[in-house]
């Protein structure tokens, strides 16, 4: 079931995945291509510690950034949903960052246009 336009890459130490944990991650992972314009890449790192706790790592390679983030657990699936919030955030910071960026210069441009007198409303 795993999405074959989806360039993604998977990296398991000290653990197999089943296929019912790989669709999940998948498909939480595809959510967040409504919240991208391009993603190039994705990689996930999974892997289990001494303790029996869970590291998991999501990386999206875009064309002018990398987003990262990482979250150790229990599961699998409670990293993941942690992962894919974390990740969530970081790409609308980035997005309202350049949405306020552009009206600053939009209202710095407004100021210094100079209306003629001889000009017809």
């Amino acid at each position: 079931m795993i999405n074959k336009t989806l360039n993604l890459r998977w990296f398991c130490k000290n653990i197999e995945l089943d296929d019912r944990t790989k669709d999940y991650i998948v498909k939480r992972i595809q959510k967040m291509e409504k919240f991208l314009k391009k993603s190039l890449e994705y990689e996930v790192e999974v892997s289990m510690d001494k303790k029996g706790k869970f590291y998991v790592e999501v990386m999206i390679k875009t064309p002018h950034k990398l987003y990262r983030a990482t979250e150790v657990s229990e599961s699998v699936e409670g990293s993941t949903d942690m992962i894919i919030e974390d990740l969530q955030k970081q790409i609308t910071k980035d997005k309202n960052k350049l949405k306020d960026i552009r009206e600053r210069g939009a209202r710095s441009l407004k100021k210094k246009i100079v209306i003629s007198k001889d000009a017809r409303f």
